[in-house]
């Protein structure tokens, strides 16, 4: 992963006993969790990690093959920056901390690898906490399609059904009319998904000529230089507030050589990411999340509304739902003590209540 490691490790009576690994969002690294990162460690009174993913912050840049189909020694089955690989590197960081759980903490599109991470292996996670979640909530909490009103709905088709129907001709011919058309929409629907996997094929080449063109690289670097800096101050709240430190610490990233291509890569994985394929989309599997879950927004998060993430909260079961005030879209760092507050009220509740033993393991 690079040189983006920063790890720190509390040495008194642990009040919670469980590690957390910490995951940044689009643009940013490990730095994004300098101002939290120790007190993190006290509440906990475990091990807190943040790394690096590939194209952000100092992990190396990758170049990878330049047709999608080539496979090569170091990565012969997985996109070092797609999803997938995200998820598995938060997972074997559980193991590197010696630990059969960990509390994932996201922040905005790191919430996105918190979630599939947990949906990957659920009885390694503890409990997430979403910060500033980069997660498209549903607009509606899904009906039960078997409820009463459903069934008497369906019934309503068969009330006038009567033995005698199946002596009439007309019906029968219907019936072999409508089993004909049946048959004919399903080899057509078999044909369209033949042409739709042909499709996504020759889209995924034309990108992927896109994406790895000099033009491509040329454009990256003439938009992030000029507009990299001004992209941290838009997510503050109080741009003024915005250090030089701060924003050393988020362009620094881009003098890493090759950053461009990876940069790139990254994105052309994020588009043409197959690592959901065959199941339902995240966030209709929400409302399957069973473990302690907190979501944390700033009340003028200009990049996630707020509005999203409290949608987000309500599709997850038993979640609690915090906003800061005067906060943007890094609340970890322009409202560290207010986060951490809200952090360990949350982690104690989730101790105490009878329903959630699980942060109650031992690691």
């Amino acid at each position: 992963m690079g040189n983006g490691l920063s790890e720190i490790s509390n040495q008194s009576n642990p009040p919670i006993g469980v590690p957390a690994i910490l995951l940044h969002g689009f643009g940013a690294s490990a730095f994004s969790w300098n101002q939290v990162l120790k007190s993190l460690a006290k509440v906990l009174g475990s091990k807190v990690t943040a790394f690096d993913r590939p194209a952000f912050g100092l992990s190396s840049r990758i170049q990878l093959p330049a047709s999608a189909s080539d496979k090569n020694e170091k990565f012969p089955t997985m996109n070092p920056y797609s999803l997938g690989f995200s998820v598995a590197a938060t997972l074997r960081f559980i193991d590197l901390l010696q630990s059969q759980k960990a509390i994932l903490i996201g922040h905005s599109a790191g919430c996105l690898i918190a979630a599939n991470a947990y949906f990957e292996a659920p009885e390694r996670v503890a409990a997430l906490i979403l910060v500033a979640p980069a997660i498209v909530a549903p607009l509606a909490i899904g009906k039960n399609l078997n409820s009463n009103e459903n069934v008497r709905k369906r019934n309503k088709l068969y009330e006038n059904y009567s033995p005698k129907d199946e002596e009439n001709p007309f019906r029968k011919i219907r019936r072999t009319l409508f089993r004909f058309w049946m048959g004919v929409s399903r080899l057509i629907t078999s044909m369209l998904q033949e042409m739709k996997a042909m499709a996504d094929n020759f889209y995924r080449k034309i990108l992927s000529a896109i994406f790895r063109s000099s033009l491509a690289v040329m454009l990256v670097r003439l938009i992030m230089d000029k507009y990299s800096r001004e992209a941290v101050r838009y997510a503050w709240y109080d741009s003024q507030k915005v250090t030089d430190h701060v924003i050393q610490g988020y362009t620094k990233p881009l003098k890493c050589k090759g950053w461009e291509r990876a940069l790139l890569e990254f994105t052309l994985a994020t588009i043409t990411d197959s690592a959901s394929e065959g199941k339902p989309p995240l966030k209709k599997r929400l409302k399957d999340i069973s473990c302690p879950v907190l979501v944390v927004t700033g009340d003028t998060d200009r990049l996630v509304p707020a509005w999203n993430a409290e949608r987000l909260a309500k599709a997850i079961p038993g979640s609690k739902f915090e906003v800061i005030k005067n906060c943007g879209h890094l609340p970890q760092e322009e409202r560290p003590e207010e986060f951490l507050a809200i952090v360990q009220k949350f982690l104690q509740w989730a101790v105490s209540n009878s329903n959630q033993p699980v942060l109650q393991a031992a690691i």
